[in-house]
């Protein structure tokens, strides 16, 4: 199964906003500061941080002392279930598109990948965006940090 760069992009965002958090007296970074930091175009971080917003996984606020923060829900939050919620429902094969599958009715490959993408999330279920930071990960992600 391959994630699409919007889910990518939510992950990668998560992470960094949950290693950023403590690391020193500045303030939190910007929209902006976190695009340019991982080299994505601001449009894009702006969609994922808005989405990110939406579900309760990371706090925006703007104006002086503003900035992006991780809630304790993201750093808790499962990988799995995010990676659920961000991709959306639907199989790893189109099946029904503008010119459907003949064996739609008696396929066993359908029910097969869906068994393995399900098993994908569950793999996944267990890992949260913390655990995702843990030592090795996160020293090297503040190195990276251009601040």
């Amino acid at each position: 199964m391959r994630l699409t760069r919007f889910t990518d992009l939510a992950l990668r965002v998560l992470m960094r906003l949950a290693v950023i958090k403590g690391t020193d007296d500045q303030a939190p970074p910007t929209t902006r500061e976190v695009a340019d930091a991982m080299h994505i175009p601001y449009t894009h971080t702006a969609k994922v941080v808005a989405r990110l917003q939406h579900l309760g996984l990371v706090e925006a606020r703007r104006g002086r002392g503003g900035g992006l923060a991780l809630t304790p829900a993201g750093r808790l939050a499962s990988v799995g279930g995010l990676v659920r919620e961000l991709e959306g429902p639907g199989d790893v094969v189109e099946c029904e598109g503008v010119t459907p599958c003949p064996l739609a009715a008696a396929c066993r490959l359908r029910r097969a990948l869906h068994r393995a993408q399900e098993a994908f999330y569950e793999s996944l279920d267990e890992v949260t965006v913390g655990d995702l930071v843990a030592s090795p990960t996160g020293p090297l992600l503040i190195g990276l940090t251009t601040r």
